[in-house]
């Protein structure tokens, strides 16, 4: 069998379980679960990033497929949820990077690009170019997101009273056989002009920010009302679970422990400062509190937008926070960390 097969497979089967015991966002924690256990005990799933690229895009239709033109009387709201973001990105980094250098020791690089809160795969290549160590940068990322899409959604459950039915999936998506040939066209237009414009710009997570804004702009405009099928919503939320979990499959398992630690530690830190911050800012703003906290999860932004649509909450409000939380965490990355190596 070969790894993607493998991948694919071990998803498949882990997301019936999860769904079959009703455990919340089944289709992408049963994939990751499945694929992550299966790395820790020597498999070697891997998934195609052609596959999850295409897969990630379909989540970006769904995504830009909740805004609606009824949206954009509240976007007068949303400062408040960006200077929350801002303040958690200049903490965040700060903190944790100042952490790793002087507790785990971690060099300049290593610390600061495993602390800063931009996209996993960003962080990665960028940290490696400037001189940091792949393996812990890795581990530190693909860990916090873990800890994130698996703790956020049952705390919801047990302390929100949230059960987010449906299998995580909105209402509002219909089923494969009754998509016609006019709404796929559009959807798939959608798709890949938003990809294609999103990479040529160089957009931070191209394949789902590009889709979803190609997306967003037609319903906003009243232009079409499709929507994804469910039964491809919840595909692709099997390919990003066991993309997520099948990546620890390619990093080395030796002295693994203190990076692991770390990395723990970090995340428990970004939630509570994600807490304390949405907290404060719901104070000051009267935006809800439980949407806030998902604004400023420190998951990654497919993650954490599947946990708001599961929830449900509101997603165009949740979506737009975790893209502007990559975007600064993201494009500054290599000018900020040259900077602050100048003044140390």
């Amino acid at each position: 069998m070969t790894p993607a097969l493998l991948a694919l497979g071990l998803g498949a089967a882990g997301g019936l379980v999860f769904r079959e015991v009703g455990l919340p966002l089944p289709w992408m924690l049963g994939a990751l679960a499945a694929n992550l256990l299966a790395s820790l005990f020597g498999a070697r799933p891997k998934m195609p990033a052609h596959l999850r690229a295409v897969m990630v895009g379909v989540l970006g239709l769904m995504l830009g497929s909740a805004f609606s033109p009824a949206m954009l009387e509240q976007v007068e709201r949303w400062p408040a949820g960006m200077a929350a973001v801002l303040a958690y990105v200049l903490l965040g980094t700060g903190i944790l990077a100042l952490s790793f250098r002087r507790l785990a020791g971690y060099d300049p690089a290593t610390a600061y690009f495993s602390a800063a809160p931009g996209g996993l795969t960003e962080m990665i290549l960028t940290g490696t170019a400037m001189g940091g160590d792949e393996r812990t940068i890795s581990l530190t990322h693909a860990l916090r997101i873990v800890l994130v899409v698996f703790t956020v959604p049952f705390a919801f459950r047990l302390f929100g009273g949230y059960q987010g039915g449906g299998g995580g999936m909105p209402a509002s998506l219909g089923r494969l056989a009754d998509l016609n040939a006019t709404d796929a066209a559009v959807l798939a237009a959608c798709a890949v002009a938003g990809h294609l414009a999103a990479r040529a710009i160089r957009m931070p997570a191209a394949a789902l920010t590009g889709p979803m804004l190609a997306s967003a702009a037609l319903h906003l405009s009243g232009l079409t009302e499709s929507h994804p099928p469910a039964e491809l919503v919840a595909a692709a939320q099997v390919v990003v679970g066991a993309a997520i979990g099948a990546r620890f499959a390619t990093i080395r398992k030796e002295g693994i422990a203190r990076e692991a630690l770390a990395a723990i530690a970090a995340t428990a830190l970004l939630l509570a400062l994600t807490l304390g911050l949405a907290w404060a800012t719901a104070d000051l703003s009267g935006l809800p509190l439980a949407v806030l906290i998902l604004a400023l999860a420190p998951g990654g932004l497919a993650e954490i937008c599947l946990i708001a649509v599961a929830l449900p909450a509101d997603v165009a409000f949740v979506s737009a926070h975790p893209f502007a939380r990559i975007v600064l965490g993201v494009m500054p990355a290599p000018w900020a960390f040259r900077l602050l190596r100048r003044g140390s």
